[in-house]
């Protein structure tokens, strides 16, 4: 039992940081239809400035910080400068996008080196907690509670405040927002700036979770957001959580019992679920 227990935490944790950086592909994609494939060089671009920034100053805090700024300016210059020229344009938004994954990637070598760097854990996140014969580990416990509260707070913007309202309304109909006066342009802008941000947070709580950050991991986890995305149903971010999750949980469960299958889990869960829901599990509307 306490084996189970141990896996099931670890896979949880694991679905949270993947539900991280999934949530803004998500707002991305069902708010505003936007085939973001660069979305993972965000992820690993926070994961890097979380660990930089923590080396710098021993600060796990300030770490955060660091990678939320690092999401909102890449966010923001990845808007303007890639995805603003091919709004509404699916095929040139995959093939522009990969192209600026590569050159992210790339980048990351430039700026912090090619070689990986070590991610350490605050000192009042380490350690684990013990009850009766399982052990929790504090980070892990940290990173799960850090998902639902993030989840929460998503939601409570999206369907309880006036941002949320213009937001949902502007993916609807954008002619009649913009007939009330409201910018939909600075909208879809502030839209794209918070789901950057939430992949550089995601990158950042993945950083001690790991132990160490390279660049290609960036598209290793940009795939995985996808499958979830693609599991969910595209646009739900309900469908997202759940989807990460059971992602995550499969693979900490396959990884301890059935090792050879634990990398192809995922791409048998979506295939499994476009045969036979291709909508995703959640409407479209989450």
């Amino acid at each position: 039992m306490e084996l189970l227990i141990n896996i099931f935490v670890n896979g949880l944790a694991t679905g949270m940081l993947i539900f991280l950086l999934a949530a803004g592909l998500t707002l991305i994609f069902g708010l505003m239809d936007v085939l973001n494939f660069a979305h993972g060089g965000l992820f690993v671009w926070g994961a890097f400035a979380a660990v930089w920034t923590y080396t710098a100053t021993d600060s796990f805090m300030l770490a955060i910080l660091g990678a939320l700024l690092t999401g909102v300016v890449l966010g923001f210059v990845t808007e303007k400068l890639i995805i603003a020229p091919v709004y509404g344009n699916h095929v040139q938004q995959i093939l522009i996008t990969l192209g600026f994954m590569l050159v992210l990637t790339e980048m990351i070598k430039v700026v912090f080196g090619p070689n990986q760097l070590a991610a350490g854990v605050p000192s009042y996140l380490a350690g684990s907690f013990e009850i009766g014969d399982v052990i929790l580990i504090k980070y892990r416990l940290f990173i799960i509670v850090t998902g639902f509260v993030v989840f929460a707070l998503i939601q409570f913007i999206l369907k309880r405040t006036k941002i949320g309202l213009i937001v949902r309304a502007g993916v609807l109909n954008k002619d009649m927002v913009q007939a009330l006066g409201i910018h939909i342009k600075k909208v879809f802008l502030y839209t794209f700036i918070a789901g950057a941000a939430l992949a550089a947070f995601g990158g950042a709580l993945m950083a001690p979770y790991s132990g160490v950050v390279y660049a290609e991991m960036g598209l290793e986890f940009g795939i995985l957001a996808f499958i979830v995305v693609v599991i969910g149903g595209m646009g739900s971010l309900p469908g997202s959580l759940f989807a990460a999750i059971l992602v995550g949980l499969a693979g900490s469960f396959m990884a301890y019992y059935v090792p050879d299958l634990s990398l192809a889990v995922n791409m048998i869960l979506m295939a499994i679920v476009l045969i036979f829901r291709p909508q995703g599990l959640f409407a479209a509307r989450g």
